[in-house]
């Protein structure tokens, strides 16, 4: 078994699909993933499983819907992938004095150079993004509430679902993978 981090889009978000960490943590070793532990109230659970990143996350989201009536996406991701993730931030002077405004999106399918052209295309105010692969960087020096680059421009720009987490957050759950 190896480490993972799996996060829930939308959970606990305004009041909507609401669950209880503790239920997650719960939920998580009942269907036999090991040593589950959750940070914030956002659906950040990182454990312990076997098997691809992929076959992880279908699992989760079968077994969620059917066991918690939770149907919600899950964003798996190793402990090896996360640590190339931060790794891979194009933006390290923002990551050192603004964390909070820059966010890290994981993505459900790797995203093509025009579908980033299109995304950066939709950006209305200062908001920056790069984008390889399955993840997004974006940084918002204006601010995340008040920005028009909000999930559903981003998602239809990308044309894939993601979620996002802020630099500091992205940070302890590699701290909680134990990179």
């Amino acid at each position: 078994m190896s480490a993972h981090v799996a996060l829930l889009r939308g959970i606990n978000v305004g009041g909507n699909r609401k669950i209880a960490m503790a239920d997650l943590r719960a939920f998580m070793e009942a269907i036999g993933f090991a040593d589950a532990g959750t940070l914030l109230q956002t659906g950040n659970v990182v454990f312990h499983a076997s098997g691809s990143t992929a076959a992880i996350e279908k699992r989760l989201e079968r077994e969620a819907a059917a066991r918690l009536g939770l149907a919600t996406d899950f964003f798996v991701r190793s402990a090896q992938e996360w640590a190339a993730v931060i790794a891979a931030n194009p933006f390290p002077a923002e990551a050192e004095r603004d964390p909070g405004h820059l966010l890290i999106v994981a993505l459900k399918e790797a995203v093509t150079p025009a579908r980033v052209r299109a995304l950066r295309a939709a950006i209305r105010g200062p908001e920056r993004v790069e984008a390889e692969g399955r993840h997004a960087y974006l940084v918002y020096p204006a601010g995340i509430g008040t920005s028009k680059l909000t999930a559903a421009v981003i998602g239809r720009a990308l044309e894939t679902s993601g979620t996002a987490r802020n630099w500091n957050t992205a940070l302890k759950l590699a701290e909680l993978l134990g990179g």
